[in-house]
């Protein structure tokens, strides 16, 4: 998580100096604007054109070249329009190059602590805690399952709601032993997560052995959920499998067993059905045999 922090300081670093950048440039553009406005003749140019046209003007009149009332109205138009074009150039006072310098270091920090809000919102730092406690335990030989479960268990109290967190210790409390503890777990996950089929069908599973693989009421209806969003979810079928078999139902739970291989990924499971089907079509075989037998 060190790491994570400097490197998101070593990003954002570019950022702020890029916001700051201007503070110092900000003094020479002031000069080099202050001597522009100082220097600038449009007015004189203005006004000299002004005195041009009005003479120009008067000249006429004198010459009888137009009336009086002409001349009047030309006068006013040229005194308009030099009204409006001084009006037009009519330029504010700069502010001083230190006006506003606190804004942009306000801006900056700002804008790093948004980011900073952003990511502890909608970033992984969680997910990257549990990675660190993972790597440190597949790191440690000394560690146990219990090591894993009390550093697990520390994160699920630092955040309840990262499924990532639940997902972890659900098997572990499954495999040693802890049923109650990986229900929990597992019910935990499904409430953030929703109530999708590989979910149930874990949890209808792990519901079946606690029950002495009894298909309770429980075990049925979670089975009947996960079947109606996925027909083929192998977990539920391969416990379909177990309870015809359990029954003496061999030809349904090769059936069951079978469907189940055809969409299975993990190879464990599918040499376990496998197997499964294969002790299955052997109580088959005895079951014609005994039956021919006492015949």
């Amino acid at each position: 998580m060190t790491l994570l922090w400097i490197a998101m300081a070593l990003v954002m670093l570019p950022a702020i100096v890029c916001l700051l950048a201007p503070l110092r440039k900000a003094g020479a553009l002031y000069a080099e604007q202050h001597a522009f406005e100082a220097n600038d003749t449009a007015a004189e140019q203005n006004v000299a054109i002004f005195t041009r046209r009005l003479a120009s003007l008067e000249a006429a009149h004198r010459r009888g070249d137009i009336n009086t009332a002409a001349f009047e109205e030309s006068r006013l138009e040229l005194e308009r329009s030099l009204l409006e074009d001084t009006h037009t150039q009519a330029m504010r006072p700069l502010k001083s190059p230190r006006a506003g310098r606190l804004a942009v270091p306000l801006i900056a920090v700002g804008f790093a602590v948004l980011s900073l809000f952003w990511y502890l919102e909608e970033g992984a730092e969680g997910d990257l805690a549990l990675y660190e406690v993972q790597q440190t335990l597949q790191n440690d030989p000394t560690a146990t399952a219990d090591t894993y479960i009390a550093r697990i268990e520390g994160q699920a109290s630092l955040q309840p709601n990262n499924p990532n967190v639940w997902a972890m210790l659900f098997p572990l409390y499954r495999d040693t032993g802890h049923q109650e503890k990986a229900v929990d777990a597992l019910e935990r996950l499904i409430a953030l997560e929703g109530r999708l089929p590989g979910l149930l069908a874990q949890l209808a599973q792990l519901r079946f052995f606690m029950a002495n693989r009894e298909m309770t009421a429980e075990v049925q209806y979670l089975v009947d959920e996960t079947l109606a969003q996925d027909p083929r979810q192998p977990t539920v079928l391969g416990l379909l499998g177990i309870h015809a078999y359990d029954n003496g139902d061999f030809n349904r739970a090769i059936d069951r067993w079978r469907r189940a291989l055809a969409t299975v990924e993990d190879p464990n499971t599918a040499a376990s059905l496998r197997e499964g089907i294969r002790a299955a079509q052997e109580r088959l075989t005895d079951v014609s045999e005994k039956a021919a037998v006492d015949e």
